[in-house]
């Protein structure tokens, strides 16, 4: 059973939706923890995880607009290795600067 491009598409977007809302969720926590530890190095962290939120849902909103477009092009491999770079540089921020 195949399933229809509108379908398919919405399920994409949403699934980059609710991690991008992830992402800024987590931005929210970082800050709040900065706040706590009166900002310093501690914010940065929370720079680069609001910059990979505002990344995820711009990815998100690009790549569902592909998919609805009448000949949807070939997923590219660059967004999901952006994505997934800005994620782990995040992360590591994290551990680096908290």
């Amino acid at each position: 059973m195949t399933t229809p491009a509108g379908a398919q598409a919405e399920r994409t977007g949403l699934a980059w939706r609710r991690t991008a809302l992830a992402s800024a969720a987590c931005t929210v926590l970082l800050l709040h923890s900065a706040a706590q530890r009166h900002w310093g190095t501690a914010l940065v962290p929370a720079v680069l995880a609001a910059g990979t939120s505002a990344l995820l849902a711009a990815f998100g909103m690009h790549r569902e607009r592909a998919l609805r477009a009448a000949e949807p092009p070939p997923p590219g491999r660059a967004l999901p290795a952006i994505a997934s770079l800005a994620v782990t540089v995040t992360a590591a921020s994290v551990f680096v600067f908290h």
